[in-house]
């Protein structure tokens, strides 16, 4: 019996916890974008037109000229 009166407050910090973790994350934008990621891999690095992850608004990337042009 005495063992519950430490178990019960502490999962209650731990799920707390849990909690405050999983909004931190949210507000960070850990979960923003699930797929991008997933599918850069089947894509080259040297591919131009490869925009997967990446944000057009923020892209500060200089233009490159297409070599089949």
């Amino acid at each position: 019996m005495a063992a519950l009166y430490f178990m019960i407050p502490v999962a209650v910090i731990v799920v707390g916890l849990a909690i405050w973790l999983f909004f931190w994350a949210v507000d960070n934008g850990q979960y923003d974008d699930l797929d991008s990621p997933a599918h850069s891999i089947l894509f080259d690095d040297d591919d131009p037109k490869h925009l997967a992850g990446v944000d057009k608004a923020n892209d500060k990337q200089p233009e490159q000229d297409d070599p089949r042009a």
